[in-house]
């Protein structure tokens, strides 16, 4: 058996994979996010560990995991994860949706004017190399005890085997990396203070980086030394789980943010347009993704705010008509925004509200919104790297039906739903650990799963929709020098 370990924002997920590559048994613990200011989004490490720990508590009571062969981790990207030089953990991780470090993203490419070149990204706050600015600005103290930085995941490896190490996919959104040529660069750290030393090493995602520590193995019930593989950030991890590795597969992710994922065969930086240009998990391959912050999370705040859970909500959403020329909208920028307005300043917005308008209206435009917001992020992977004909949904979000409906009008593609989307990311990890012990070659571990529910555009929700989504492109440029001036007077 294999062991997947996928660190989320909201969750810890775990899953048992057979030697076949199925999925033999899942395992989850809950994470809440702390946001002591506006545009803050932290969390404690040590929750991140206290939900592995709960996580395989649960597998291990249903399943011996003696037998474990490899481990692979993956998560949530970005996050800095500030360590003295005993390894003790300085301050609370800040984490991808954190907005506070827009200044020093023009700080950094001001600093270091070939940065988009070296890293074929722009600067965002929700990147790791801000952050870093920001904590040597507001807390010196903390910046002069920082003796490395780790992501998230890549601290659970720490504690797992005690190496610091960390593989390309995860490094590639730090703006830390030289993504093209695989490899830290001197540059882009000595414009945050930093050198090679506070890095960790590097590997590829389907290599060794460590083994399972005695201690750990014990309290775990899994084998001393067992091998943990390099992994994956969580897209990149997602990719491998669907088998999304060859150039021109993509897929879509609606979790807690949201996500278009094309592969490619080579390093297709677009900077410009506010698409980010990784590192795929595997060897000589590269991806790009559009990303919006407040996906699945913007349906969980709606939910919440109106007093309902998401089922309830979707039900009602789906029982109440809507009229064609309805021109409710609502801007899904909760935490700011990535692709394509690199705006942290950003925030959710109501359009066109009336005494008529009900928890259902609001929720609709809420599931529209993030399609639209979608939207704008495939129109530009595809100004700079040809049509995607059609995408596999992966995430919490694919379970609903409705939402899968008017995503697939928005976005006029096909829609493919596949069993077990929302643990893919989870299943990578534990393929990347396949492929460190040499169980398989890529092609083979790395299979495409078969469809289990498939979403065309639907004509009927094609007035309504296209009629909304031509007030929702003319509501942000016109807010735009709003949000901004809003930020700047808290």
């Amino acid at each position: 058996m294999y062991l997947g370990i996928d660190l989320g924002t909201s969750s810890l997920k775990a899953v048992l994979v057979g030697g076949d590559g199925a999925i033999v048994a899942q395992a989850g613990a809950p994470l809440t996010l702390s946001s002591p200011r506006a545009q803050w989004n932290e969390q404690d490490p040590e929750a991140w560990w206290a939900a592995l720990l709960a996580a395989l508590g649960d597998l291990r009571a249903e399943h011996d995991l003696s037998g474990v062969r490899a481990i692979g981790l993956c998560g949530q990207m970005h996050g800095a994860v500030l360590l003295d030089d005993a390894d003790r953990v300085l301050r609370p991780a800040i984490l991808w949706n954190d907005g506070r470090a827009q200044a020093e993203c023009a700080e950094l490419e001001a600093t270091e004017l070939r940065s988009a070149a070296i890293t074929g990204n722009r600067a965002m706050p929700g990147f790791t190399a801000p952050k870093l600015l920001w904590v040597r600005r507001h807390e010196p103290d903390i910046f002069a005890r920082t003796a490395r930085v780790l992501l998230p995941k890549d601290w659970l490896r720490l504690r797992l085997t005690g190496e610091v190490v960390s593989e390309m996919s995860d490094a590639a959104g730090t703006l830390w990396l030289d993504v093209g040529r695989r490899r830290w660069s001197d540059a882009m750290l000595s414009a945050t203070g930093l050198t090679e030393r506070h890095m960790p090493s590097l590997v590829e995602g389907s290599a060794l980086s460590g083994r399972l520590r005695p201690v750990v193995a014990a309290l775990l019930g899994l084998p001393v030394g067992c091998p943990v593989a390099g992994g994956a950030g969580d897209n990149a991890a997602g990719a491998v789980g669907l088998g999304c590795i060859a150039p021109g597969q993509a897929f879509l992710s609606l979790g807690t943010s949201g996500v278009i994922f094309t592969a490619d065969a080579a390093f297709m930086p677009d900077p410009d347009r506010m698409v980010h240009a990784f590192c795929h998990a595997l060897p000589n391959a590269w991806h790009r993704m559009s990303v919006i912050l407040s996906a699945a999370a913007s349906l969980s705040w709606i939910a919440a705010s109106t007093g309902t859970d998401e089922a309830t909500l979707l039900r009602e959403i789906a029982a109440a008509p809507v009229a064609p020329r309805e021109r409710l909208v609502f801007l899904p920028y909760l935490s700011g925004e990535r692709t394509p307005h690199n705006d942290a300043a950003a925030a959710g917005v109501f359009f066109g509200l009336n005494t008529g308008h009900g928890r259902a209206a609001m929720g609709r435009a809420v599931l529209e919104g993030v399609g639209f917001g979608l939207g704008d992020g495939l129109d530009a992977l595809e100004a700079g790297g040809g049509r995607i004909d059609a995408l596999t949904v992966i995430g919490g979000g694919s379970r609903g039906a409705l939402w899968l409906r008017i995503l697939s009008t928005i976005l006029h593609r096909r829609l493919s739903v596949v069993e077990g989307g929302d643990v893919r990311p989870a299943l990578g990890a534990a393929r990347l650990a396949m492929l460190a012990v040499n169980a398989g070659d890529a092609r083979s571990v790395c299979s495409t799963p078969a469809e289990r529910e498939v979403f065309e555009p639907d004509p009927a929700l094609a007035e309504g929709l296209m009629f909304r989504r031509s007030v929702f492109r003319r509501l942000y440029p016109a807010l735009r020098p709003i949000f901004a001036a809003s930020v700047e007077a808290i």
